[in-house]
């Protein structure tokens, strides 16, 4: 028997092992082999085989340094993820020797399996591809030379065609708690907001907590809509807008893919994703901001691709002031947007160097137009910032977790400090290992900033005597972002919060009678994450891992120039790790509704040859 065969077998079983291990049934204590293994005998020995013959009809590569340490970073996400989805903490890793031990060996076997798998997809990289799109049917090659004169319209066309059924069923527009209390803010009805902040002027309940810009968008549709006789047509319109917009964005992927290199199978590939997946036209079809924030990222991420791409090309005015209001756009349509820009624009001003000074223009008057509108014309129209508590997510969640945790070593001077900012007494009862809201929503808003001061040295004081209570605390808020095997939050899918405005009359909003319709596309979208393979698409988890994946493939090619244009999806996914909710979708939209394009031009710009 072969080596290789040999080898192959024993990574196979032992690999077998540790997935049918339950480490959370040895962490409470079972001792039959049923407790501890989560596996039956046949299944794990269908495990075997098909481990056994992976690793047989692959090959071990030499890999890039980095595909190593991203291998090992993936196997430490699956074995932290696995223990804080079952157990709230990392003690299915570290509570003891014997699980230690257990989860060492269950991380080498992943690391295994992740360096097969990246060798496999090296060895697909180095294949020249040169296989014609071959359709025989006439109707589809019709389609195909229409395509091709008008990739854009075409690829509108369709997705709008595919969405109609969303647009029909959930007429006029999904509408969840946060663009219901903006439009109830818009018509200057005090929310719980008010609460957060000290208000300029008492008359005045809009705040900055929402993009001012969405708030006033969707108000002025509803105004729209009485003019013409109806608030709901008045929000249908708003739907259309939103709509148009998105799939415009999406639209230009395809576009951009087609155009920049030719490739139709991928083209069609992304077509068909944007159609079928059902987060699209849900989203298309809610209220929230992220909606038309992510459409306006696609949109900066294009520019950035074009950008990288035209070095040598001069910027001309057009594109400069189509960049300049994208840019605004980003930064207004969510309040972390401004990070996205001032965190990715300096990586293309360095990459084209010899145009910075055009550029950099571009980049001083969109930062400068954020500031004045921020800091000038929201407060001469007395409308106040949102709480700064929205930035102090992570520090908060720590102090909670810490009082939990270790409340007999808080001193009396330390509790009068956090008192003074959070409300000691219910603490630790208001603490949600996954959700900081109950925490920062408890944020005194006439905190002074020396009593700030005294939290944060608090806050480090504690750091200091237990500084694993506070990584718990943050890994524990966050491990949904990297860990593929769990799924929150996903969908606003028709759960009726009209009574959110609908109260004193405020706004006429409803429903059609489709209900059994609602029900069915809602039921498809609640399904769609657990189809096997196609629901990755949607895992929060997996597509952060995507994303990583193409960034260390670029990053370990030549094509590194490429790394300008992931750097917004990069942004955007460590912005959720200082957020406020564990594995929240809309948190991610603007780099998983990417994700697809990204993929398929990673794909073809380290591809040796493709089909034109």
């Amino acid at each position: 028997m072969k080596k290789t065969t040999i080898r192959s077998i024993i990574l196979a079983m032992i690999t077998t092992f540790a997935l049918a291990l339950n480490k959370e049934g040895i962490y409470e204590g079972a001792k039959k082999a049923s407790d501890i293994l989560q596996f039956s005998v046949l299944i794990m020995a269908l495990f075997v085989i098909g481990i056994f013959f992976f690793y047989q009809k692959t090959k071990q590569e030499k890999l890039h340094p980095l595909k190593h340490l991203l291998a090992i970073l993936f196997s430490f996400c699956l074995l932290i993820g696995e223990s804080y989805e079952k157990v709230g903490s990392w003690n299915l890793v570290f509570s003891s020797v014997p699980l230690f031990l257990l989860s060492l060996l269950q991380g080498i076997c992943y690391y295994f399996f992740f360096v097969r798998i990246f060798s496999l997809l090296d060895q697909s990289l180095e294949k020249k591809d040169s296989r014609p799109l071959e359709i025989k049917n006439k109707y589809l090659n019709k389609l195909i030379a229409i395509f091709k004169r008008h990739p854009f319209f075409v690829s509108l066309g369709l997705m709008l065609l595919f969405w109609l059924i969303y647009m029909i069923a959930f007429y006029p527009l999904v509408l969840s708690n946060d663009p219901s209390f903006q439009i109830k803010q818009f018509f200057n009805v005090r929310t719980k907001y008010m609460d957060y902040i000290i208000p300029l002027d008492d008359n005045v309940n809009l705040t900055a907590h929402h993009p001012v810009l969405h708030t006033l968008l969707l108000g002025g549709f509803i105004k729209l809509g009485r003019l013409l006789g109806s608030d709901n047509l008045g929000l249908f319109l708003y739907a259309i807008v939103q709509t148009l917009i998105l799939a415009s964005a999406l639209a230009c992927t395809i576009t951009y893919l087609y155009k920049r290199k030719g490739r139709l199978r991928y083209c069609f590939l992304l077509l068909a994703i944007y159609c079928l997946v059902p987060m699209f036209p849900f989203y298309a079809m809610a209220a929230v901001k992220d909606t038309l924030y992510t459409a306006f990222i696609i949109f900066y991420v294009l520019f950035l691709l074009y950008l990288t791409e035209t070095k040598e090309k001069k910027v001309t005015w057009k594109i400069a002031l189509l960049l300049l209001l994208n840019m605004i756009l980003v930064m207004q349509f969510r309040n972390n947007g401004v990070y996205v820009v001032l965190l990715s624009f300096p990586f293309l001003l360095y990459y084209r160097r010899k145009q910075i000074f055009s550029l950099g223009v571009v980049f001083f008057v969109a930062l400068a137009s954020n500031s004045i509108y921020n800091n000038v014309i929201l407060p001469y129209f007395k409308i106040p910032a949102g709480s700064i508590r929205e930035t102090l997510s992570v520090p908060f969640q720590q102090t909670a977790r810490y009082v939990k945790e270790h409340e007999e070593e808080v001193t009396e001077e330390q509790r009068k400090a956090i008192d003074a900012v959070l409300g000691y007494d219910d603490l630790k009862e208001r603490y949600n290992p996954t959700l900081a809201d109950p925490v920062k929503n408890n944020y005194n808003p006439y905190t002074t900033e020396e009593e700030l001061k005294e939290y944060f040295k608090v806050w480090w004081q504690e750091f200091l005597k237990h500084p694993d209570t506070y990584v718990q605390a943050t890994l524990n808020n966050t491990y949904g972002y990297f860990y593929p095997n769990t799924h929150k939050w996903y969908l606003y899918d028709g759960e009726d919060y009209s009574k959110l405005i609908t109260e004193d009359h405020l706004v006429d909003y409803h429903y059609n009678d489709l209900g059994s319709l609602r029900l069915a596309l809602s039921a498809y979208g609640e399904a769609f994450p657990f189809i096997p393979l196609l629901g990755l698409i949607s895992n929060i988890g997996f597509q952060g891992w995507l994303l990583l994946l193409c960034t260390v493939y670029i990053l370990c090619s030549k094509k590194k120039k490429y790394f300008i244009a992931l750097t917004p999806s990069l942004i955007s996914l460590l912005v959720c790790f200082v957020s406020p909710a564990n594995t929240y979708f809309r948190y991610t939209m603007p780099y998983i509704f990417l994700m697809p394009f990204i993929l398929c031009y990673t794909k073809q710009i380290l591809q040796k040859e493709e089909e034109k």
